[in-house]
C-alpha cells in the first residue's frame, strides 16, 4: 500500500476544527452546542453583498485574471485611502481569503530552510503554512501576564540567524484580541531594518478595536515601503467568510510578481465573491460602528464571566474578537474534548479550541483555550455558565489532573 509523505503526517491539525466530530456526535445527540472554537461572525452578511448577486446578468461565469478584477482592486484601494493608507490597486492581489495570501507571501519572499518569527501564540495556520514551505518557525514567547504584549526587542535579537527571513504579527491579534501599538510596530520596524527583513502583518481584524487606542497599519511604517507585505480580507470585517476573497498588499514588486506566479498556477480567486463584494466598500462608518459596538459588549460580557470562574483567567482583549484564557486544567486537549464528549449542562455545552495548537513551542499553552466571543451576549452568558458548570464538574471526576 502506498505511503502518504512525511510532510503529510507531520501536517497539525487545526485546533479550530480537530474537534468537529464529536461535537457533530453531541449534536446528534440532542445537545445544543456553543460554538466559541471557530471566528464565524454571526452577524448577518450586509444586503449589498446579497443585491450584487441577485441583480447579477451574466450568461458564463469565467475566470477572472489571476490577481483578480481590476474593478475590485481599485474598490479595496479605495477603501485602504479612506482610513489614510496610501496605496494603488496596483499594490493589491486578490486571493482566496487571507489563508491563500498569508501562504503566498510566506512562498515568494521564503526559502527552503528559512526562518521566520512570530510571537505566539499565533494563528494555528500560519504554523501549517509555514511547514507546507518547509520554513522554520522561530516563536517568541509571550505572556498572558501581560495581556500578550509584544516581549522586548532582546528577545528578537536572541533568534536572529542568517536563515532569518521574515516576522509575522497579526494586528489586532488573533488569537489573543492583542492590540499592538505604534510604538510596538515601530520597534518591529527597527528590527526589520536593523536585520534587513521582511515585515509580514496580517490586519483582518483591523476595525475591531474597543479602545481609545487608534490603529496604525504597517504601511503607514515610514523607511518600510519594500520590507511591509500585508494580508487581509473581507470574511471578518463584513461577515463574509464564505466568500473566500482576501488580498495580499504590498508597494514591493517584486513580491508581487512572484506572487502572481503562484496565483497563476491556481489560476484565479473567486469571481463571484469579488463581484458581491465590491458593494461592501461603500458601507459607511455607521456600519463599522454598529459591528464594533456589538463585539465590544461581548467582549465586556464574556471578560466579566470567565474571570468570575475560580480558577480562570481571561486578559482584556484590545480588538478582533478573541480570548485566550487560562483554565484551571492541565490540559485543556482532553477537556474540551470531554465537554463535548461527556457532559451536558441544560442540554448545552460548549465548544472550545485547546490553545496549545496556537503554539509552535512544544508544551505551551495546555491549560489554555481560545474562544471567539461570536454569539449574541444571551448565548454568550449561556456557553461561559455551561463552562463554569463543566470545570466545576471536571473538578470533581479527575482528581489529580487539575492544575490546582
Amino acid at each position: 500500500m502506498p505511503k502518504v509523505s512525511m510532510k503529510g503526517k507531520e501536517m497539525p491539525s487545526s485546533p479550530i476544527r480537530k474537534l468537529v466530530p464529536y461535537a457533530d456526535a453531541a449534536k446528534k445527540k440532542g445537545l445544543k452546542v456553543f460554538h466559541l472554537n471557530i471566528g464565524q461572525p454571526d452577524m448577518e452578511t450586509p444586503s449589498q453583498f446579497w443585491d450584487k448577486l441577485k441583480h447579477l446578468d451574466m450568461k458564463v461565469l469565467e475566470y477572472c485574471p489571476s490577481n483578480g478584477f481590476a474593478s475590485y482592486r481599485e474598490k479595496f484601494a479605495g477603501y485602504y485611502n479612506s482610513i489614510g493608507i496610501n496605496v494603488n490597486a496596483s499594490h493589491f492581489m486578490i486571493t482566496e481569503g487571507a489563508s491563500e495570501a498569508l501562504s503566498f507571501g510566506m512562498y515568494s519572499c521564503l526559502d527552503d530552510g528559512d526562518e521566520i518569527i512570530i510571537p505566539e501564540p499565533m494563528y494555528a495556520n500560519y504554523i501549517g503554512f509555514a511547514m507546507a514551505g518547509d520554513i522554520k518557525v522561530k516563536p517568541i514567547s509571550t505572556s498572558i501576564e501581560t495581556g500578550f504584549a509584544l516581549p522586548p526587542i532582546e528577545d528578537f535579537e536572541k533568534v536572529i540567524t542568517a536563515k532569518t527571513k521574515a516576522i509575522l504579527i497579526c494586528n489586532p491579534n488573533n488569537p489573543t484580541g492583542y492590540l499592538y501599538s505604534k510604538e510596538e510596530l515601530l520597534t518591529l520596524r527597527d528590527i526589520c531594518l536593523k536585520h534587513d527583513l521582511f515585515l509580514f502583518v496580517d490586519e483582518v481584524y483591523r476595525e475591531f478595536l474597543y479602545g481609545d487606542e487608534p490603529f496604525f497599519s504597517a504601511l503607514n511604517l515610514e523607511g518600510m515601503e519594500q520590507h511591509i507585505v500585508v494580508f487581509d480580507s473581507i470574511s471578518k470585517r463584513f461577515s463574509a467568510c464564505g466568500a473566500r476573497i482576501g488580498a495580499l498588499v504590498t508597494r514591493n514588486t517584486q513580491v508581487l510578481d512572484a506572487a502572481l506566479k503562484f496565483g497563476q498556477a491556481r489560476l484565479s480567486p473567486p469571481s463571484l465573491g469579488q463581484i458581491a463584494g465590491e458593494g461592501l466598500f461603500d458601507l459607511g462608518k455607521d456600519y463599522y460602528n454598529g459591528i464594533v459596538a456589538e463585539y465590544r459588549n461581548r467582549r465586556d460580557v464574556m471578560v466579566s464571566l470567565l474571570n468570575k470562574i475560580p480558577g480562570v483567567y481571561c486578559p482584556n482583549p484590545g480588538g478582533a474578537f478573541y480570548a485566550v484564557a487560562s483554565l484551571p486544567v492541565k490540559d485543556s486537549d482532553a477537556f474540551c474534548q470531554w465537554m463535548l464528549e461527556g457532559f451536558e449542562h441544560n442540554g448545552t455545552t460548549v465548544m472550545m479550541a485547546p490553545a496549545s495548537g496556537f503554539y509552535s513551542s512544544e508544551g505551551a499553552g495546555k491549560n489554555q483555550v481560545r474562544i471567539a466571543y461570536v454569539l449574541n451576549t444571551t448565548d454568550l452568558t449561556d456557553a461561559i455558565k455551561c463552562l463554569e458548570a463543566g470545570l466545576k464538574k471536571y473538578a470533581e471526576i479527575n482528581e489529580g489532573v487539575l492544575a490546582g
